[in-house]
């Protein structure tokens, strides 16, 4: 009997997959302390699509998604 494949659990709280199978993360900088950042900053960090190129290898964390 083969073992299970296991999910990542740093990458399971840091990525999500959305149902066409892109992987968005959220950028740094948007936590704390908004009110002196502006507001184009706080759009900017809000969530993005991982490049193609490190698409791959997070998937591979991924086992069954």
């Amino acid at each position: 009997m083969a073992h299970a494949l296991k999910t990542h659990k740093g990458a399971q709280k840091r990525f999500k997959l959305t149902k066409k199978k892109k992987i968005m993360f959220k950028k740094a900088w948007n936590n704390h302390l908004l009110t002196n950042k502006w507001k184009n900053n706080k759009s900017y960090v809000s969530g993005k699509e991982l490049h193609v190129s490190f698409a791959k290898k997070i998937k591979n964390l991924f086992p069954y998604n």
